[in-house]
């Protein structure tokens, strides 16, 4: 699949450089016809897996001229690898899973049951050597039980998540438990020859590591997106531009690894799943420096203060409590105005 992905971009390119004009996927396919002949391996190939490399190369053309992606790349032999089987390419019992082309069931560790008969396939090949299978199935899934409790959450990087009621919670810092282990694996990985199976060991333990960070880090994302969404029937959130805030280079690294960008992906899709509202506010809404109580809006509020005094009521603020207050009162506003 990464070869006839690779080779169906370098004839696009090529085509654009010589006509100024982009290839499609018909004449892709059109020449897959021709690179089975030149190489019998790839009869050995299921055609479907193939042919869906094609339209994947297609999409991702269709993306970057319509300003939605970056320009497709060349796929390494080290990076990540994929295989998407359609209907007629596999076959479901209801218990074994089987593939066009082999005989016997794949040998799979199941992470949870499903009802209904999967539309799409597909076998994927991570960077620590990991074979994953994940299977599209339509799913009906019922709304949770109205409740009556609303919350306003300001993201922060000391405390991952600060609530407008109940305590903040904090940020396990995932990537700082590890990243002594995983500098020590890639100084390894760089003494080791390049092409050499030695690198290569080098190479998949480094990426052990990162994809350990990555599932610990999912995992608790996961359980506290779940935990906000069942307890509250409005959530309140600030949007977060997260690309911009890491180009501060002395913040970036805490920031990816609280990962605020995914932590409001989960809150939205999950929302829209069990029945309940999730409600973002302008990220230039002044949260931190306007007092809950008198809506007294200070000039300037440094990121040092974490605590200030309203000057006009006199009342103490914590500045992250203040803001979830801020955010959750300005969420159900634009709620109820909608």
């Amino acid at each position: 699949m990464r070869w006839v992905y690779n080779e169906a971009l370098a004839i696009r390119e090529k085509t654009y450089r010589e006509t100024g004009k982009n290839g499609s996927y018909e004449h892709d396919a059109a020449a897959l016809v021709g690179w089975k002949e030149e190489n019998e391996w790839l009869g050995e190939v299921p055609a479907v897996p193939l042919q869906q490399s094609l339209r994947h190369l297609q999409a991702a053309y269709r993306n970057f001229f319509q300003k939605r992606a970056a320009k497709p790349s060349f796929k390494r032999k080290g990076g990540p690898q994929s295989a998407a089987f359609m209907r007629s390419a596999f076959r479901w019992d209801g218990q074994d899973l089987r593939l066009a082309k082999m005989a016997e069931p794949l040998p799979i560790r199941w992470s949870r049951q499903f009802k209904g008969v999967p539309s799409s396939v597909t076998v994927s090949l991570d960077t620590a050597g990991r074979y994953h299978v994940s299977l599209l199935v339509d799913e009906e899934i019922e709304p949770l039980p109205p409740v009556e409790r609303t919350v306003g959450i300001d993201c922060g990087l000391k405390h991952a998540v600060i609530p407008s009621h109940g305590e903040p919670i904090d940020n396990p810092h995932y990537f700082r438990h590890d990243e002594r282990r995983l500098a020590k694996a890639q100084r390894n990985l760089s003494r080791k020859q390049k092409g050499s199976r030695n690198r290569a060991k080098a190479r998949r333990k480094v990426a052990r590591i990162h994809a350990h960070i990555a599932n610990q880090r999912r995992d608790w994302l996961h359980k506290l997106t779940t935990k906000l969404i069942r307890e509250n029937q409005v959530v309140c959130a600030e949007s977060l531009m997260v690309k911009n805030l890491v180009h501060n280079r002395r913040l970036a690294k805490a920031i990816h690894d609280v990962a605020w960008g995914e932590l409001l992906r989960q809150l939205d899709y999950k929302a829209t799943w069990y029945g309940r509202a999730f409600v973002q506010i302008g990220r230039w809404f002044p949260s931190s420096k306007t007092c809950h109580d008198c809506g007294c809006v200070l000039d300037k509020l440094p990121l040092s203060a974490r605590e200030w005094t309203c000057p006009s009521c006199g009342a103490f603020r914590d500045r992250d409590l203040n803001a979830s207050l801020n955010i959750e009162a300005e969420g159900l506003r634009l709620l109820e105005s909608a």
